[in-house]
């Protein structure tokens, strides 16, 4: 997938021409994964303007992650939130997928990352829905890896870190290879974990379950943000270990993360999840979720981080 270029990138508290936002290749994190990153997207509101959604938690979870591998940003969250909103009106982009990333750059080499600086750059880029519009719509197919998710006693789940993402691509790699829009991973006690870049989710009845963090989860901006409404709504809610024919059992299973927003699954290792088709629990939080985004739901109004000066 080719990547669309803007004008700028945030790099260090300054905007730089998208091709001037380089790094050296002996920098830390090109050798050992080390820093951590966030994804964020912006919406075009129905009664016009730009808002970031729940911009705030995720820059809470960026330095959170940074200071779990022991680095200092050097930005409040506070600041972090204006850079974004700086950065997407200086690109003109009135709906983006925004990545902040924090790592260690050049400086030092050797596992011990402390000596090496600390760089930060947010970017920002038109990015449509990782699975597509059509998987949205009527559901894609999924597969449970090979691959396991790495223990949460080897690489932490609550750090976004770089690193860990290698799992994730092995697992994505042999789903894509194999006829698959996206692979479950299971954790080494075989309950069920996460897809490659979002979490997931079981409708059973009025129940709705998700693995909790302990089974190897990153707690999820849009995982909460369906929590949440699940509760609204009234459903029952639990965080419950979960094994592999729980998906085939199923009535309902769905994906959720910033970069695919709200994903039914209409099939899992061939078999059919429901009746093959979104359900109406999903389908019923997808759509809210949509309204929420861009700003057709003024009771949650407090997630929608206003873009000002709106882009030109």
């Amino acid at each position: 997938m080719s990547m669309p270029e803007v004008d700028y990138i945030w790099k260090n508290g300054e905007l730089v021409p998208w091709a001037e936002a380089t790094t050296h290749v002996l920098s830390h994190v090109m050798h050992y994964g080390s820093g951590a990153f966030e994804g964020i997207r912006a919406y075009k509101l129905t009664e016009g303007g730009t808002a970031v959604f729940r911009l705030h938690e995720h820059m809470e979870r960026l330095l959170l992650s940074a200071k779990m591998l022991y680095m200092d940003v050097g930005y409040t969250v506070d600041e972090l939130c204006e850079a974004v909103c700086q950065l997407i009106s200086a690109n003109g982009l009135d709906a983006c997928y925004v990545r902040p990333l924090v790592y260690r750059g050049y400086g030092s080499m050797g596992l011990d990352p402390l000596p090496a600086p600390v760089d930060l750059i947010i970017a920002c880029w038109p990015w449509a829905p990782l699975l597509g519009e059509a998987g949205a719509e009527t559901g894609v197919d999924a597969c449970v890896s090979s691959w396991r998710q790495r223990s949460v006693n080897s690489m932490p789940p609550a750090i976004k870190a770089s690193g860990n993402y290698v799992n994730s691509s092995l697992a994505r790699i042999e789903a894509n290879k194999n006829g698959y829009a996206e692979a479950i991973l299971l954790n080494e006690q075989g309950h069920i974990s996460e897809g490659t870049g979002d979490n997931l989710f079981i409708v059973k009845g009025e129940r709705i379950l998700t693995p909790p963090s302990a089974d190897g989860v990153l707690r999820g901006i849009t995982r909460d943000t369906i929590i949440e409404l699940a509760r609204v709504f009234g459903y029952e809610l639990r965080k419950v270990s979960l094994v592999r024919s729980d998906l085939y059992s199923a009535d309902e299973v769905f994906l959720t993360g910033t970069a695919v927003e709200v994903v039914p699954i209409h099939a899992v290792d061939g078999i059919e999840v429901g009746g093959g088709k979104p359900g109406p629990v999903t389908r019923r939080l997808q759509t809210a979720f949509h309204a929420i985004v861009q700003g057709e739901d003024p009771a949650f109004e407090q997630w929608l981080y206003r873009v000002y000066p709106p882009p030109s």
